[in-house]
């Protein structure tokens, strides 16, 4: 299987977003680095495009629920472009429906100029990014909080961050 790649053009404001492959923790340290520069005065919106995805586990989900969350504060929306049934059910799955527009169209266009995301640098960059993504699973639908407070738990305790008041998803 080839590896995944995670691609990024900024048109006016408007970014979009092409994942080819399988999208796991691997390669969302990125694209969460991505989503914490986010400006709202400089985003007026967000594609992605699933077209070419063959499968996310939750990490990227949590990482696209970030970027949706963001860009709601930002008053815009996150559309998710040509996603197959299964993409949608994933994401459904987790309550993302309520922050995404799912959307379909042809190619995104082929003059855009596509930056690689970038490369993971660590293991605790990974284990940085499974944490937050999972806490922001738990915050947009509450009945994400049995499915991965384990999860959690577990990350919080590996990196060895003692639960705090602020952090706490209830």
């Amino acid at each position: 299987m080839k590896p995944t790649k995670v691609l990024i053009s900024r048109d006016n404001g408007e970014y979009r977003i092409k994942v080819e492959g399988r999208a796991n923790f691997e390669c969302s340290p990125p694209l969460r680095n991505f989503a914490h520069s986010i400006e709202c005065q400089d985003c007026r919106g967000i594609s992605i495009d699933l077209s070419e995805c063959v499968g996310m586990d939750s990490t990227f989900m949590g990482i696209l629920a970030m970027m949706g969350l963001k860009t709601k504060k930002c008053g815009h929306t996150v559309d998710i472009v040509n996603a197959d049934a299964n993409m949608k059910n994933l994401l459904n799955g987790l309550g993302l429906q309520k922050i995404f527009n799912y959307v379909e169209m042809s190619e995104i266009e082929a003059t855009q100029k596509w930056e690689d995301a970038g490369k993971t640098t660590g293991k605790t960059e990974k284990a940085e990014t499974v944490l937050e993504a999972h806490e922001t699973l738990m915050k947009v639908d509450k009945g994400n909080i049995p499915k991965f407070k384990t999860v959690v738990d577990f990350v919080r305790k590996d990196l060895g961050k003692e639960e705090n008041p602020e952090s706490k998803v209830t």
